[in-house]
């Protein structure tokens, strides 16, 4: 058995890599199917507990998140784990913020900065990474950190 997603459930986005993460949006059902092993949720206030291991982000609706440095860290480990587990990153929509984090993780991934809100855009939700300050932050965003 898997432990990491298929490449055809829902949200999910394949990275350059092969490693598979699953993007959502909380206000809807969790999918049907397996459940993360990992989970990142971007939201403003912490969210409720769940069933399996999960880091808050405190980053607000349209906006950036709260702490730079905390928010590199939890997105490395992110990918980092998405080699062998199934990570999801999350926030209310589904889009905004949820898209500027698979588009930084895609960059630790070894998409270039520049391509990487395209990239997330074309293999993810067409809408994904909402706001200039998310485009620019992704645009800004390196692997070193």
């Amino acid at each position: 058995m898997s432990e990491t997603w298929d490449d055809g459930d829902p949200g999910v986005l394949r990275l350059p890599s092969g490693r598979l993460v699953r993007g959502r949006g909380l206000s809807r059902p969790l999918p049907a199917g397996p459940e993360p092993g990992f989970a990142v949720y971007l939201l403003g206030k912490e969210p409720p507990r769940v069933g399996w291991e999960a880091r808050w982000l405190r980053w607000p609706d349209f906006r950036l998140p709260a702490d730079d440095d905390r928010a590199r860290a939890v997105l490395r480990e992110a990918w980092e784990r998405a080699a062998g587990e199934r990570v999801e990153v999350a926030c209310a929509g589904g889009r905004g913020r949820t898209g500027t984090a698979l588009a930084c993780i895609a960059v630790l991934d070894g998409v270039r900065a520049g391509e990487a809100v395209a990239y997330v855009r074309r293999h993810y939700d067409a809408r994904a990474v909402e706001t200039p300050w998310q485009k620019r932050y992704v645009r800004r965003f390196s692997p070193a950190g």
